[in-house]
């Protein structure tokens, strides 16, 4: 290469070089793929010969994607595309030439774009799963375990534990919804679109596309090279999940603590000190924390690459962009996958649960509920004489000593001890409270079937979509 012929040694370097390996390791195999379905449709649309077919179908059997893999990037061809045209010529002449014919790198790109996206949200949405059905299975062995509910950080109201991991499973089942709708724009055919306005030659898109396990077409074709959005809809999907699975890790994290002691993490997820051999560092969800905001940043990050860019055939959403989604999708898959494997050897201590749950009077709220019900208060008029009582029990949570200084302070009350003390009980707290979406065992349980429903058709999806996409693309359609 000379400094005035194409490519300068500076943009082999910095662009032609490391694209074209990202290419050999993402792209390889679906750009095959993408050949064998084009060369089959030349050849039912009368564009090609069937010996022609025949003999492309050859040269495309022979090549060796291992060897193609292991050769760098020395500057004879722009890209790899180019690369794998100057194999096929060597295996069948100019032949080769006619497999371009009625295509462009334009749409030949996006289509390898959309079935690399469409891959890593399988992926994702498997992740995704995982996590959904090991919260599912601690809460089912947790729906009597008690625990203090927290609003801006301070203990608020007892729950369970069950109630707080099907809280965390809701958000799941809509992350998983939101890489579902994601797939569905992004398995959409471009392939046919050409450079941008199709082509006279009569193809049939619907033949690629359903070679190419694609279920529909990017329909108009300046849309179909133009349009960024099926990248930019996968990472907000990327960019919400790990917003959640965020919030999720920080309370786990807390739950950890030594303070707090709600949460043991197996040995297997944490390391001791070099100098303090007391320490049990739970660097496993530290990870997961910092996987799933890097992944958060590289999400917000394709979104910048585009933003304000025209409306068009452009690199700014191709090669160079392309691989920050790869290591998006690559660090929300590490930060889903390790938290699952942390959370189904964790072990969670009960106990302290319960005696968490029944200081710093969590439960004076049904206190003041059960006044209103037997006494005949106003909520206002309740919530008043119970936070007198709290402000004259000098920090003293327990039952009995609250219900002593309540029934000192208000002596009219028909209410009894026993009665104001079971007002007060966690267990009591979180059982009465039957309504729809409530902590109540029973109404968990019902909750906890329903979710239990739902992980079923996300998974059966994920399976479907797998064989779907993995059906096209098998050998058999490669003949």
């Amino acid at each position: 290469m000379t400094s005035d012929s194409f490519p300068a040694p500076v943009y082999a370097e910095t662009v032609l070089g490391p694209n074209f390996e990202d290419a050999k390791q993402h792209y390889l195999d679906a750009l095959i793929q993408i050949h064998y379905a084009h060369t089959r449709m030349l050849a039912r649309q009368g564009i090609v010969t069937a010996d022609e077919e025949r003999t492309l179908l050859e040269a495309l059997n022979g090549l060796d994607p291992g060897e193609i893999a292991r050769t760098p990037y020395d500057g004879a061809c722009e890209d790899l595309f180019f690369f794998i045209e100057g194999l096929l010529q060597s295996a069948c002449g100019e032949l080769a030439g006619k497999m371009h014919t009625a295509r462009s790198r334009n749409d030949i790109g996006i289509t390898l774009y959309r079935m690399t996206v469409r891959r890593e949200l399988l992926a994702l949405a498997a992740a995704i799963a995982q996590v959904r059905s090991v919260l599912l299975d601690m809460a089912e062995r947790n729906l009597e375990t008690v625990m203090p509910a927290h609003t801006h950080t301070q203990p608020a109201q007892p729950t369970t534990l069950a109630h707080y991991l099907l809280a965390a499973a809701e958000f799941l089942a809509r992350d998983a919804a939101r890489v579902q709708a994601a797939f569905a724009r992004v398995n959409l055919s471009p392939l046919g679109a050409c450079a941008i306005t199709t082509t006279a030659f009569p193809i049939d898109r619907h033949m690629t596309a359903r070679l190419l396990g694609f279920e529909g077409l990017a329909e108009n074709s300046y849309g179909a090279i133009a349009a960024i959005d099926y990248l930019t809809e996968s990472a907000a999907a990327v960019a919400v999940a790990m917003v959640n699975l965020g919030k999720l890790v920080q309370d786990l994290l807390l739950w950890s603590t030594r303070e707090f002691g709600f949460l043991r993490l197996s040995e297997a997820f944490v390391q001791c000190s070099s100098i303090m051999p007391q320490k049990r560092n739970p660097v496993a969800l530290e990870h997961t924390r910092i996987l799933a905001s890097r992944a958060l940043g590289e999400a917000q990050a394709v979104f910048t690459c585009v933003h304000n860019t025209p409306f068009g055939d452009i690199n700014d959403s191709e090669d160079d962009l392309q691989p920050l989604a790869f290591t998006m999708f690559g660090n929300a898959l590490r930060a889903l996958r390790l938290l699952a494997g942390v959370l189904r050897t964790a072990d969670v201590d009960r106990a302290r649960l319960a005696r968490r749950a029944a200081a710093d009077f969590l439960t004076v709220t049904e206190l003041a509920d059960t006044l209103v019900r037997r006494e005949g208060l106003s909520f206002r008029e309740a919530h008043a004489m119970v936070s007198r009582a709290v402000q004259a029990s000098a920090g003293d949570d327990r039952a009995t000593a609250i219900a002593a200084v309540l029934l000192n302070q208000n002596p009219t009350l028909r209410l009894t001890r026993d009665e104001l003390e079971r007002a007060l009980d966690p267990e009591n707290f979180v059982r009465i409270r039957r309504v729809v979406g409530g902590p109540a065992p029973e109404v968990v349980a019902e909750a906890l079937s329903r979710a239990r429903e739902e992980q079923a058709q996300i998974e059966l999806w994920i399976r479907t979509k797998e064989a779907m996409v993995g059906q096209a693309l098998s050998p058999a359609n490669r003949k």
